[in-house]
């Protein structure tokens, strides 16, 4: 089928930087041309300090909706009119959709994608300790989600003095607050005796950094002597396809190395259905762009 651009094409992107690794173009293009639906996805590389003015560009040029990716998702919050309950509580937003009033209302699908992956994969996060690496938009996201599905303990790990760890420490006390049943607490990253004895005693193991992504590529925070037969590994890094910790977690034998491709996929599912109310053919698109 060709596709045409007109006078109502409607606009869809991503914002965040750096973007121009993203799978999102082609696959929600893929998808609108697959279901006929007149829309358009492209990716703009938005610094932290230029995201409030992204967000009043596009909603100038009333687009439908965009997705936001790292360094941007904490900070896009501060320009939206409404928030989702769950993005509310993350205090980050990788969704956000322009209402037909003009209203701009942050979701946050995150979480939702990194659980719905590791079930994928056999994994459930109920009853499970894990240990999180980074306390950034995806990092809290992940983390919340994880509790909110019945982690019983999760340690977060970010670097002390840097950017995000007062988000580290707040997303403790929210979760102390409103999700009791999960012990969390943060740690010093550069503590390498706390987060060695950490990772020997969790179930799942997530980096939730730019560690593994272009110019960090080939770099990994975990030393492979830590990986063992039981542990679950995971990374929300997705290009590429497979980082360093992915690839030395598979070579200890540890029961799954899960790399970022399905949490990203199954993100998008959710995303294009906010977007258009339409669902993603999403196994076209995992075998088409990611097999």
């Amino acid at each position: 089928m060709e596709r045409i651009i007109d006078g109502h094409t409607r606009m869809y992107c991503l914002i965040g930087s750096p973007v121009g690794h993203s799978g999102s173009p082609a696959m929600y293009n893929y998808s609108f041309e697959r279901l006929g639906i007149n829309s358009a996805y492209l990716a703009y590389d938005v610094p932290l300090e230029k995201t409030g003015e992204a967000v009043a560009a596009l909603r100038l040029f009333n687009a439908g909706g965009f997705n936001v990716t790292m360094p941007c998702k904490t900070e896009v919050t501060k320009y939206l009119d409404r928030l989702s309950p769950a993005c509310e509580l993350i205090g980050a937003s990788n969704c956000v959709v322009c209402e037909s009033d003009g209203t701009l209302t942050g979701h946050n699908t995150d979480g939702l994608g990194f659980v719905a992956n590791l079930r994928v994969h056999g994994v459930d996060v109920k009853g499970a300790k894990m240990v999180v690496l980074g306390a950034g938009g995806a990092a809290t996201a992940v983390t919340m989600q994880s509790a909110l599905d019945g982690a019983s303990e999760i340690r977060i790990f970010n670097r002390k003095g840097y950017t995000f760890y007062p988000n580290a420490e707040l997303t403790v006390k929210k979760l102390a607050e409103r999700v009791p049943g999960c012990k969390a607490s943060v740690t010093d990253l550069f503590d390498t005796e706390a987060l060695a004895e950490a990772v020997k005693d969790c179930d799942i193991l997530v980096n939730a950094t730019k560690v593994g992504m272009a110019p960090l590529d080939g770099e990994t925070l975990i030393d492979k002597s830590l990986f063992r037969r039981d542990l679950v590994v995971c990374d929300t890094v997705y290009n590429p396809k497979e980082t360093r910790m992915i690839v030395e977690a598979k070579a200890a034998g540890v029961r799954a190395a899960i790399g970022g491709i399905g949490m990203l996929l199954r993100q998008g599912v959710e995303g294009f259905r906010l977007f258009t109310g339409a669902e993603m053919p999403a196994d076209e698109v995992m075998e088409k762009f990611f097999a």
